[in-house]
C-alpha cells in the first residue's frame, strides 16, 4: 500500500508559497463583495426584475457552497495545486462570461462559474499544511483563512471606485486579470503536494450533498421573496432534510465517502463546525448595515451622507485588520491554543457589535466598528483550520476544511436572509422607495450579537488541552521548532529511508497506513534519508515507502503509545517489525 505519485515533487516549500496561496484566496473571496457597490442598480442595468437580480448573488453562493466540500476531496484525491488551479481558471472563465455580457441568463451562468472559486481557501490550507515547517504553519494557515475577509473588506472600495468612474463590466474584467494572475503564480511557485487519500471519487455523495445543499440554501436566500411561510419554501425545507438524512445514510455505508461523517462527529470537529457558522453570520451584518448607513442621505437624520468610494474606504480597515491579525493569533495559539484564540475572538466581536449599538452617529465611528470587528473575526477564523487540521488526518484536510468553508458560507447565507429581512421589515416607504431605519441596524446589530453567544457557548464545549498535551502549532522560533519536531518523534515512528546499496533516499514519500487501509500519516525523508511519523493511536499500522528509482516498501509495525517509542529503519526492500 503506497502513496500514488505526484505531478511535481513538492520539496522545501520557498517563502513565497504563503503569500502566493493567500492572494489566491483573497482573489476568490473578492467574488463575494465584487457586486456590492452596484447591487440596487442590477435590475435597471440588466433590464429585469429586483427579484429575478437576486439570482445574480444567490448563484454564486450556491455554486460556492456546492464546490467547496467537492472540490477539497478532489483535492485529496488528485492533488491540491492541480485543483486550485482548476478552481482559479473555472473563476477566470466565469467571469469573462459576466464581462461580455447585460444579458440575465448569461450573466447568472458567469456568477455561477465565479462562485466554484471558493474551494480555493480549503485547499490553499492543505497544501500550507502538508508543505511548510511547523514554526510557519500557525501564521500562514490564520492569514488564508483570514482571506475570506480580507478580499470581501479590499474589494469595496476597490470595486466602488471602478462602478463610480467606469463601466461596470470593468469590474469583471478586472477579476478576471487577478485569476490569471493568481493562476501563474500558482504554478510558478507552489509545489504539488505529496499527500493522497486511498479511495475513489464519491460521485453519488457528491451528487446528494449538492442536492441537499441547493434544496437548504434556496429557500434562506429567497425566503423573503416568496415568503417564509409560503409553501416553496417550506417544502425545498422539508426535501432538503429528506435528502441530507438520505445522504448521510449512504455516506455511511460507503467505503471512501465524500465527507467521513464519523470523523465530522468528533466534539474538536462538530463543535468547531458549528460555532463556524456563527462567526459566518456575525461577519456578514457588518458588511450590509455599515455601508448602508454610511450612504444614507443625512437629511434621513441618521444617515451619514458619503460617497460610495469612501464607504468603502470606511469599511476596507475590516479586511486589513483580519490580515494583520494572522502574526497574532500565531504568537497567541502557540501560548493558549486554537480553543482559547476562538474564544477571544468571539469576545471581541461581540464588543465589537455591542460598541457599534451607541456608535452610529458618525464616519469616523463605523472606522472603530470595523477594526474591532475586522480584529476579533480575524482572531475567529484563524483559529477555526487549526482546530481542524489537529482533528483530523493528513489525508482528509482539503474536504475536512472545504466543510468548514460550506459552515461558514451556511452562516454568511442565513446572515444575508436574515438581516435583507429586518431591513425590509423595518424600512420606511418614502416616494415609493423603501429606506432602512436606524431601528433596523440596531436589531442587525443585536441579531450578530447573538450569534455570537451562541459561537461562544458552543467553542466552550471544544475539547482543550490537556496537560499533557503539546499544542500542535507551538514553535514560534526555529529553536522551538527543533525541540517539538524531537518531540513529536518519541511519539511515533521513525527511522531512514535506504536504498538497495544502503545509502540514504532523500524526499522520499512515507505513508503511515492504519488498519482500516485508511492513509493516518505522511511526511517527506530528509537529506539524510531520516522520517518521523506521529501515530495517532496505539496499534497495529503498515508504514509504505515509494521514490522515484527505487521499489515500493511496506512494513507493519505496531505501536503501543506514546510511552512506547519505535525506532524503525527502513531498507529497501523493506522488512516487518513490531514493538
Amino acid at each position: 500500500m503506497t502513496q500514488t505519485t505526484t505531478d511535481r515533487p513538492a520539496g522545501r516549500a520557498s517563502g513565497s508559497v504563503i503569500p502566493v496561496l493567500a492572494f489566491a484566496g483573497i482573489v476568490v473571496a473578492v467574488m463575494q463583495t465584487l457586486l456590492v457597490p452596484v447591487i440596487k442598480d442590477l435590475p435597471q442595468l440588466l433590464d429585469t426584475t429586483p427579484s429575478n437580480a437576486t439570482w445574480v448573488l444567490t448563484s454564486t453562493l450556491l455554486s460556492g457552497a456546492v464546490a467547496t466540500p467537492i472540490m477539497g476531496r478532489l483535492g485529496d484525491l488528485y492533488g491540491k495545486r492541480r485543483m486550485l488551479i482548476l478552481s482559479l481558471a473555472v473563476m477566470v472563465v466565469g467571469a469573462l462570461v459576466s464581462a461580455l455580457t447585460s444579458d440575465l441568463l448569461l450573466m447568472i451562468a458567469g456568477r455561477t462559474l465565479q462562485g466554484f472559486a471558493m474551494g480555493a481557501i480549503p485547499l490553499g490550507i492543505g497544501l500550507m499544511r502538508d508543505m511548510l515547517p511547523r514554526e510557519k504553519l500557525g501564521s500562514a494557515m490564520a492569514l488564508m483563512s483570514s482571506s475570506i475577509g480580507v478580499g470581501g473588506g479590499l474589494a469595496l472600495p476597490a470595486a466602488a471606485l471602478v462602478a463610480q468612474h467606469s463601466d461596470w463590466h470593468t469590474l469583471y474584467y478586472g477579476a478576471a486579470g487577478l485569476g490569471l494572475l493568481a493562476i501563474a503564480l500558482t504554478l510558478l511557485v507552489v509545489p504539488e503536494s505529496p499527500m493522497r487519500a486511498e479511495g475513489t471519487f464519491d460521485l453519488p455523495g457528491a451528487i446528494g450533498l449538492s442536492a441537499g445543499l441547493v434544496l437548504f440554501l434556496l429557500p434562506i436566500t429567497k425566503g423573503s421573496d416568496w415568503g417564509w411561510a409560503s409553501g416553496t419554501t417550506l417544502g425545498l425545507f422539508a426535501a432538503s432534510a429528506v435528502v441530507l438524512v438520505l445522504w448521510g445514510v449512504m455516506e455511511l455505508r460507503v467505503k471512501a465517502p465524500l465527507v467521513d461523517l464519523r470523523t465530522t462527529a468528533r466534539p474538536a470537529v462538530l463543535f468547531t463546525n458549528l460555532a463556524s457558522i456563527m462567526v459566518g453570520v456575525s461577519f456578514y451584518v457588518v458588511s450590509l448595515v455599515l455601508p448602508q448607513l454610511l450612504q444614507l442621505p443625512k437629511s434621513t437624520g441618521y444617515g451619514l451622507g458619503q460617497s460610495m468610494v469612501v464607504a468603502g474606504l470606511l469599511v476596507a480597515p475590516l479586511g486589513l485588520t483580519m490580515m494583520f491579525t494572522a502574526p497574532v493569533y500565531a504568537r497567541l495559539s502557540a501560548k493558549y491554543g486554537p480553543k482559547v484564540t476562538l474564544i477571544l475572538g468571539l469576545l471581541i466581536i461581540a464588543i465589537g457589535y455591542g460598541a457599534g449599538l451607541g456608535l452610529m452617529s458618525a464616519a469616523w465611528q463605523s472606522l472603530v466598528i470595523s477594526v474591532l470587528l475586522g480584529a476579533g473575526i480575524g482572531l475567529a477564523y484563524s483559529s477555526l483550520p487549526a482546530l481542524i487540521v489537529g482533528a483530523v488526518p493528513a489525508s482528509e484536510t482539503g474536504a475536512a476544511n472545504g466543510l468548514n468553508t460550506l459552515m461558514r458560507s451556511i452562516g454568511t447565507s442565513v446572515s444575508s436572509a436574515v438581516i435583507g429581512m429586518v431591513l425590509a421589515n423595518t424600512a420606511n416607504n418614502v416616494g415609493g422607495v423603501e429606506i432602512p431605519t436606524m431601528h433596523g441596524f440596531r436589531v442587525s446589530f443585536l441579531i450578530a450579537t447573538g450569534a455570537v453567544a451562541v459561537g461562544l457557548l458552543l467553542a466552550l464545549f471544544l475539547p482543550g488541552r490537556r496537560p499533557s498535551d503539546k499544542p500542535q502549532l507551538r514553535a514560534s522560533s526555529e529553536e522551538d521548532a527543533a525541540l517539538e519536531r524531537a518531540e513529536q518523534v518519541l511519539r511515533g515512528f521513525r527511522g531512514r529511508v535506504l536504498g538497495a546499496d544502503g545509502s540514504p533516499v532523500a524526499r522520499a514519500t512515507v505513508t503511515l497506513i492504519d488498519r482500516r487501509g485508511r492513509q493516518a500519516g505522511a511526511t517527506l525523508s530528509a537529506e539524510d534519508g531520516s522520517y518521523a511519523l506521529t501515530v495517532p493511536d496505539r496499534g497495529s499500522y503498515v508504514v509504505a515507502a515509494r521514490a522515484t528509482g527505487h521499489g515500493p516498501l511496506a512494513s507493519s509495525a505496531t505501536h503501543a503509545g506514546d510511552e512506547r517509542p519505535v525506532d524503525l529503519d527502513l531498507s529497501l526492500p523493506g522488512e516487518t517489525v513490531s514493538a
